[in-house]
């Protein structure tokens, strides 16, 4: 790990203008970066993947660790709550249960004691090729997506090119189905970004990047909005091992139903196949004035992954998400 200094500031202001006066970085990997539980983050630095010369402690910024609100009013989140206060909280788990469930689906609970919300908004792609020092991947500023031809198991089906990473937090797809915003501040001052808006396609984007934030700003807090959608929503992930990994595939659902238990507006959001978390309107549009039973939630199913374009070898996931697309419909049919 290259040496760095550590800060450490009692105030938003104060945390924006150690990132902003950091010593300027000729590599974006090199510029300053703030840290919360530090759970990506630390990892990166050890692997070299990014090498800031000042590090910014916002864990004693107070006010930033606090969930307000309730069903009827919304959530306001704080960056630096942790995923196990976010699936624990009661008014979390009874007004808006896919939420709770999507903090709880995260590692183990060692890294959901520490890992924040803000944190895993922010995570870096897990592709293996990115993940290795030696590997100077398009995502490194190198000229080539290695996954592209290479070992491709894990990468995108959806959304890919000219780098083809799947976004890997779980948290995620659910504040999208949630219609969430991301509050951001920085030098210039204070902007609310939906969160359809904060991540970016690598052909859309800084290929270097995954979100609009800039290196001198810091997520604040997250609003989720208070709707009918909200008590009617779950989280379902498929992962490789039984804990402590990734989803080689995951799901976000979030219905509003009118009588007879029609769908009236629905929701969903896949993770684990794109570089963002990835709304298939035209499934949702499918859902309407429907209920969710029988032949309806298979064509559901398959009209969500209509359009992924597999790589080599990561075809498996189109199945897999039609799986998980029905599997997580019929839990709200019946809840």
């Amino acid at each position: 790990m290259k040496a760095f200094e550590w800060t450490n500031p009692a105030s938003i202001d104060e945390a924006i203008q150690l990132l902003k006066s950091a010593p300027a970085a000729a590599d974006p990997d090199d510029a300053a970066r703030p840290i919360a539980g530090g759970q990506d983050l630390l990892t990166t630095m050890k692997d070299y993947l990014t090498r800031p010369s000042r590090v910014v402690n916002l864990k004693n910024i107070r006010g930033m660790n606090l969930i307000q609100g309730d069903g009827k009013r919304g959530l306001t989140i704080g960056a630096l709550v942790t995923l196990s206060q976010l699936e624990e909280h009661p008014v979390v788990r009874s007004s808006f249960p896919g939420l709770a469930e999507a903090a709880h689906s995260v590692a183990t609970p060692q890294i959901r004691n520490l890992g924040t919300v803000g944190g895993n908004l922010c995570q870096r792609p897990r592709c293996w090729y990115y993940r290795l020092e030696e590997a100077v991947c398009l995502k490194k500023g190198g000229s080539e997506c290695f996954a592209a031809k290479g070992e491709n198991k894990y990468n995108a089906i959806f959304g890919g090119g000219p780098s083809y990473i799947v976004h890997p937090s779980d948290l995620a797809p659910m504040l999208l189905a949630l219609g969430a915003s991301v509050s951001v501040a920085g030098p210039e001052g204070k902007r609310v970004i939906p969160i359809d808006k904060f991540f970016t396609l690598p052909s859309e984007g800084n290929i270097r990047r995954e979100n609009v934030l800039r290196n001198d700003e810091i997520i604040t807090r997250i609003q989720v909005p208070a709707s009918a959608l909200a008590a009617h929503s779950a989280y379902l992930k498929f992962k490789e091992r039984e804990s402590l990994d990734f989803a080689l595939a995951s799901v976000a659902v979030a219905i509003d139903r009118g009588p007879n238990k029609i769908v009236k507006q629905s929701r969903i959001v896949l993770g684990g196949v794109a570089p963002i978390p990835w709304r298939v309107p035209d499934a949702e549009k499918f859902l309407e004035g429907k209920t969710l039973a029988g032949e309806t939630l298979n064509e559901a199913g398959r009209i969500a992954l209509a359009g992924a374009n597999p790589l080599e070898k990561n075809a498996y996931k189109v199945p897999l998400g039609q799986t998980l697309v029905r599997r997580a419909l019929a839990r709200l049919e019946t809840a």
